[in-house]
């Protein structure tokens, strides 16, 4: 039976140590993959179909994320194709078609306020910082009152 000396124990030692750091260095990367782009859509509860001229429509708006990366920044606007009329935010802000306008809540209300008796239709888009985006249209019938429903 071979005795093994503690010079050639602790060769062994060593070796088996220098081993267990290059394999555990060579099979971790040291990337740190964060993920910071993550698909969201806009749902509303359900929107009135007809409005008159002069009413205001309330929509409520929830922003659904599947993930959350806190540095991500949301951007909303619309454009009206149909009818004519103005779109504000919970807080007060007045939309311009074609302008965007920051996000801060993912619970949100619009008003819509019909400026005309035609149909109408706003198409609302919501940005990230990513350049993804989603579109959501809504109509709206032209509600006239009818001559024998005024007396």
């Amino acid at each position: 039976m071979e005795i093994i000396t503690m010079k050639t124990a602790f060769f062994i030692l060593i070796a088996v140590s220098i081993s267990g750091i290059l394999f555990s260095l060579t099979s971790c990367s040291d990337k740190l993959d964060i993920q910071q782009m993550y698909d969201f859509s806009l749902s509303t509860m359900p929107v009135q179909k007809r409005i008159k001229q002069g009413e205001t429509a309330e929509i409520r708006c929830q922003l659904h994320k599947s993930g959350n990366y806190k540095e991500t920044k949301f951007h909303i606007g619309y454009f009206q194709p149909e009818g004519k009329g103005t779109l504000k935010m919970d807080d007060g802000t007045v939309f311009l078609p074609n302008d965007t306008y920051p996000l801060e809540k993912e619970t949100f209300r619009l008003y819509y306020t019909s400026e005309c008796s035609d149909q109408q239709q706003i198409d609302l888009t919501v940005y990230d910082s990513f350049g993804q985006r989603y579109e959501l249209s809504i109509s709206m019938q032209n509600e006239t009152t009818k001559p024998s429903d005024a007396q």
